[in-house]
């Protein structure tokens, strides 16, 4: 059955910045997931030390002050795990899979904010190796603007980011609307005098969004 797309939501001149992991995004799956852990070699008892050394470099990565090759070398020296450049030239390709997705009910409300003339724009902390995705895939028209912190050397929730995505934007901080899953990174856009919204689902973001429009 074909998506339909709710009625309008019109915010102007408020501009509305989504986060794209786990908003646009979904999570990567359980496969995702598994496939990871068994291109890494790792066992079922060994899955919660990978995903400790997994994250404890992603600020790092995300920041764009670690290379893709480093940021899985050094997952590999936490685990012990003696990977070849190749290796991690794979663990990367099935990594950054998993987290190309999209929430088609999330798409929805992208573009009921689009038809009510709502400005969009996207701050994603990511690598920089995800900015082609997010400015050139299917949904990159819907947002104005895209802010990889991987590119920007600075990541949420620092205030430093969403001044510049406010400068950029042209816009004052009354005016911005951030939505992010993490609450951490939705605190930082009201520590800078914006207004925000931590994501659980598409149902609780458009109750939110409407109740601004009205």
């Amino acid at each position: 059955m074909p998506a339909t797309i709710p009625s309008p939501i019109a915010l102007s001149p408020r501009v509305v910045v989504f986060d794209y992991g786990e908003v646009i995004s979904r999570s990567p799956s359980d496969a995702d997931r598994a496939a990871l852990l068994a291109r890494a070699g790792i066992a079922v008892d060994g899955a919660e030390a990978f995903w400790t050394a997994y994250w404890a470099h992603r600020d790092e990565l995300d920041r764009g002050t670690l290379a893709i090759a480093d940021y899985w070398a050094r997952v590999a020296d936490d685990l012990g795990a003696d990977w070849t450049e190749v290796d991690r030239h794979e663990l990367w390709a099935i990594d950054h899979r998993g987290w190309l997705s999209v929430d088609p009910a999330t798409l929805r409300i992208l573009h009921a904010l689009r038809a009510g003339g709502t400005r969009l724009a996207l701050l994603s902390n990511a690598g920089a190796d995800f900015g082609g995705w997010l400015r050139h895939g299917s949904f990159a028209p819907l947002f104005e603007a895209v802010f990889v912190s991987g590119e920007l050397g600075m990541v949420k929730p620092e205030g430093e980011i969403f001044r510049l995505v406010m400068r950029e934007l042209g816009i004052t901080a009354d005016q911005l609307l951030f939505v992010d899953n993490k609450s951490v990174n939705v605190d930082g856009a009201i520590a800078v005098g914006g207004s925000g919204h931590v994501f659980t689902d598409a149902s609780g973001l458009e109750s939110w969004l409407r109740g601004l429009a009205e």
